[in-house]
């Protein structure tokens, strides 16, 4: 175990610190600082996800001319980033260490940009080959390793403010960047495809939206660091509330509990792309109405999954966060019964499965950030935070699109039912193990899970 003079904190931080002493951050501030955070990476992600459908499949795989295989290929290269997330994390755990959360998150957010931004300078397999393909998994990569390292702390600095009867209010509001990122990322994608042509749109207008992912990025990084140069987030590090921890010291004293905070959310985590992603593939592949129709459905989609996310807050603080996470699963699995008709049934069943699966995702997303870490102790918690929502993420979100489109292409759009209600059972058993872990120890902080 390495041991640093200054854990988390760069003599250029403390300087900052002081000057912010007569400043201090209310809980809005970080709340905005947080939001503004999270939507600028799902943003990044999103923006690639939606190219994976409508462009890098005839792109980056014009050998391949059957646009299902075409759409798979495509689809491989998208866990990649999920794949390097966790490595992400180790690295820059130990830059946090070393020289700071401030330098951590700008090498980490000028590397998530800078590989997002250079997919906008991609050319195409006609151009350069198989370099293209190369390319296009090096790119992904970068930003799953960048994800890793973009991990700030600041949700669990948001949750230290939270008075113990509302932290599923707390909790929820990270969340709050996806749908925001994922109706940004929808609408400019929509504007391309509505207002080009084709050959516009597959030249160069896709290319727009990965230039303002990098602009966003740095916009999130001043509002985060601001955030970090703060005297409340000095306060946290000196306590140790939001220190790093070497990974393989946190995993020897809390790996059942990133055993089984990664698949306390599956369900939940297992729907993130199959009400964006996935189902997008499938409407461009198989019809029922275009592509631009389809994204802004996605947009209003969005709209209710972020006032869902909303109401899971509510909900959660009445009812308690497990309570609440176990709810969103059997909703879920509710639905993996329907889903596939919904989706197989023209425009009107197509828009219902985009509002009501949102909806769904909302409820149950909402309170997922608080099963990630609400099993690890002050010492540990951001550490092992940082690498169960790694895990959670790889396990449950990574391989979705691929999958779901491979099951429905090849044996028929029932089996994303059967996806989904898989997802649902794993995360109820997750759930039930960490309720009779807890009911065998001492209990935790007020309102920590329960």
């Amino acid at each position: 175990m390495s041991t640093v003079a200054n854990p988390s904190s760069s003599v250029l931080e403390k300087d900052a610190r002081s000057l912010h002493d007569d400043k201090p951050v209310s809980a809005g501030n970080i709340a905005i600082g947080v939001i503004i955070g999270r939507m600028s990476e799902f943003f990044d992600f999103f923006v690639y996800g939606l190219a994976s459908v409508l462009v890098f499949p005839r792109l980056i795989f014009p050998f391949i001319t059957d646009p299902v295989s075409a759409t798979l290929a495509s689809f491989a290269i998208f866990p990649l980033a999920f794949l390097a997330r966790p490595v992400g994390s180790f690295v820059f755990m130990w830059v946090d260490r070393n020289y700071g959360r401030g330098t951590k998150l700008t090498i980490a957010l000028f590397i998530l940009g800078g590989s997002t931004a250079s997919i906008a300078f991609l050319p195409g397999y006609e151009t350069i080959g198989l370099w293209s393909v190369a390319l296009l998994a090096l790119f992904r990569l970068g930003q799953g390793f960048a994800l890793g390292g973009a991990w700030d702390g600041l949700a669990s600095l948001l949750n230290l403010s939270a008075p113990a009867n509302r932290r599923g209010w707390y909790a929820m509001i990270p969340q709050l960047g996806a749908p925001i990122g994922f109706a940004l990322a929808s609408s400019l994608f929509g504007f391309f495809v509505s207002n080009l042509s084709d050959a516009d749109f597959l030249s160069w207008g896709w290319r727009y939206p990965f230039f303002v992912a990098f602009a966003i990025n740095v916009v999130a990084l001043f509002a985060r660091l601001r955030i970090v140069a703060s005297h409340e987030f000095g306060e946290a590090l000196e306590n140790k509330e939001l220190e790093a921890r070497p990974v393989f010291e946190m995993l020897s004293k809390h790996a059942h509990d990133v055993v089984l905070g990664a698949f306390a959310p599956l369900a939940s985590f297992a729907m993130f792309h199959l009400v964006t992603i996935f189902p997008l593939s499938w409407v461009t592949l198989y019809g029922g109405q275009t592509a631009a129709q389809f994204l802004w459905v996605q947009v209003a989609g969005a709209a209710v999954g972020l006032v869902a996310i909303v109401l899971s807050g509510i909900l959660a603080d009445k009812i308690g966060r497990r309570r609440q996470l176990m709810l969103g699963a059997v909703i879920i699995a509710i639905f993996s019964f329907t889903a596939p008709f919904l989706l197989d049934a023209g425009r009107t069943g197509q828009d219902a499965f985009i509002i009501i699966g949102f909806g769904i995702l909302g409820l149950s997303f909402g309170q997922a950030s608080g099963a990630v870490s609400s099993r690890f102790g002050q010492y540990y918690r951001y550490t092992g935070a940082a690498l169960t929502s790694d895990l959670a993420w790889l396990v449950g979100a990574a391989f979705a699109p691929l999958v779901a489109l491979g099951l429905a292409s090849s044996f028929g759009i029932i089996f994303i039912g059967g996806y989904l209600i898989s997802g649902a059972i794993v995360s109820l058993i997750a759930l039930s193990v960490t309720r009779a872990l807890d009911a065998n120890s001492e209990p935790g902080p007020a309102g920590s899970n329960k």
